[in-house]
C-alpha cells in the first residue's frame, strides 16, 4: 500500500506544558486580547463568534468560532485575511487555528472530566495552524510569529495571569482602509 503522508506538507503545530488546570488554560486561550498583540473587535469567547484582528498594517484576519469546548479544545474557521507582507495577500483565508487541551500524568488520580489534576500532572496545549505549511509563503514569518505567541504570550498568561503580547501601538495604518489612527 502506497503511503502518501511523507508528500503532504505538514501543519503548523507548537506544544506547551503548564501546571494550571485545563479550565484554566481554556479561559487564557479564550481571553485572546491577553496574549495576541494588535486590536481585536469582536467576541472570541462566545461559540458562533466572529472577531477581527488587526496589526499595523501588516496582518488583518476575520475568524469564526467554530469549536469551544471548555476544558478541551477551541477552533477558529479564518473567514478573511490580509497579509501585506506575502505576494498571496489571502493565503491564511479557509485556514483553522486549533487549540487541543489535554492533561498529561497520573491519569490514576482526580476526575479529569471535570478538570481536576493531581500533583505531577501537566495540561499540555498542542496549537495547530491547520493550512499554514511549510510550502507557503507566510510559512517562517508566521510560524515564527505564532511560536513567540503561544510559547511566550499565551504561557504567560496561563501561568501568571499576564501575557506578554506586544505593546500596543501609539500610531497605526489601518489594513483594509487608508485612514491611519492614533491609540
Amino acid at each position: 500500500m502506497k503511503d502518501d503522508s511523507a508528500k503532504k506538507p505538514q501543519d503548523f503545530t507548537v506544544v506547551i506544558s503548564v501546571d494550571q488546570t485545563p479550565k484554566e488554560v481554556f479561559e487564557a486561550i479564550t481571553n485572546v486580547r491577553g496574549w495576541w498583540s494588535g486590536e481585536i473587535d469582536g467576541p472570541t469567547d462566545e461559540l458562533g463568534g466572529e472577531f477581527t484582528y488587526r496589526y499595523q498594517n501588516l496582518h488583518y484576519s476575520k475568524q469564526r468560532v467554530t469549536e469551544l469546548v471548555p476544558g478541551k479544545r477551541v477552533e477558529w474557521l479564518v473567514l478573511d485575511s490580509y497579509l501585506s507582507f506575502v505576494e498571496d495577500k489571502r493565503e491564511w483565508n479557509g485556514t483553522r487555528v486549533i487549540f487541543e487541551i489535554s492533561t498529561k500524568g497520573d491519569k490514576t488520580k482526580g476526575d479529569k472530566t471535570k478538570g481536576d489534576k493531581t500533583k505531577g500532572d501537566k495540561t499540555e496545549v498542542r496549537f495547530t495552524h491547520a493550512g499554514l505549511v511549510p510550502t507557503g509563503e507566510c510559512y517562517g514569518a508566521c510560524s515564527n510569529a505564532w511560536s513567540g505567541y503561544i510559547r511566550h504570550s499565551l504561557r504567560s498568561l496561563i501561568t501568571t495571569g499576564k501575557g506578554r503580547p506586544n505593546p500596543p501601538e501609539t500610531n497605526r495604518t489601518q489594513v483594509n482602509g487608508s485612514a491611519s489612527t492614533r491609540a
